[in-house]
């Protein structure tokens, strides 16, 4: 399980010749830290007399991350298991006619998955933007860097997890989930991108 060893022995994986875990995992990694670090902020924010007015706000937000850190972690594990199954299907026999159609099916049922994966990953990361608008106006002003952060990791993993999403589609034949898996991540990217500005330019320095 990559989520629940050390950060070191993570990147001396990352490092490694082994094809996992890769950038579709780090895009996970991004999106947890953006979560941790909204979190972090949120709870900075509770218990604090100025800010007492957004406290139960700070507590949901602190609740909420803390469930997507949970979850993006797990795909941290999910894009490197969808990318094994992918190079398994590769390897499954091509004797004959039936075995060459059993194998073909197979890549591209995996393929499919592997794309699913970041792109819930872009998904998930995209969606907690809101909660660090949130922080960054509202939050502990002496953690609004932080939250400026949080920002910035969560449109690197929206943008790391799409790259990682289109080119599994690339190899997937099935034109309509092509079309409509593009389609959602030509949104994402831009929406991500003109959101961490947004946020960006409400950090009072």
């Amino acid at each position: 399980m990559l989520a629940s060893v050390g950060l070191n022995e993570f990147l001396n994986k990352t490092a490694s010749s082994d094809p996992v875990p890769g950038g579709g995992s780090a895009a996970a990694l991004s999106g947890a830290t953006a979560a941790a670090l909204t979190e972090m902020v949120a709870k900075l924010t509770v218990g604090k007399k100025k800010y007492v007015e957004v406290e139960e706000e700070m507590k949901a937000i602190a609740e909420k991350a803390a469930s997507l850190r949970e979850k993006l972690m797990k795909d941290i594990d999910r894009d490197a298991d969808s990318f094994n199954e992918v190079m398994g299907a590769f390897k499954l026999p091509k004797e004959t006619d039936e075995e060459k159609a059993t194998r073909s099916k197979s890549i591209q049922e995996a393929t499919k998955k592997a794309a699913e994966v970041p792109l819930e990953v872009a998904k998930d990361a995209f969606g907690m933007m809101e909660m660090i608008e949130a922080v960054v106006v509202k939050g502990n002003a002496s953690a609004v860097t932080d939250g400026a952060v949080a920002a910035m990791m969560a449109r690197t993993a929206v943008l790391s997890a799409i790259y990682n999403v289109k080119i599994n589609l690339s190899s997937i034949k099935d034109e309509a989930f092509v079309a409509d898996l593009t389609q959602q991540v030509k949104q994402l990217e831009e929406a991500a991108v003109a959101k961490e500005q947004v946020i960006l330019g409400k950090v009072m320095l």
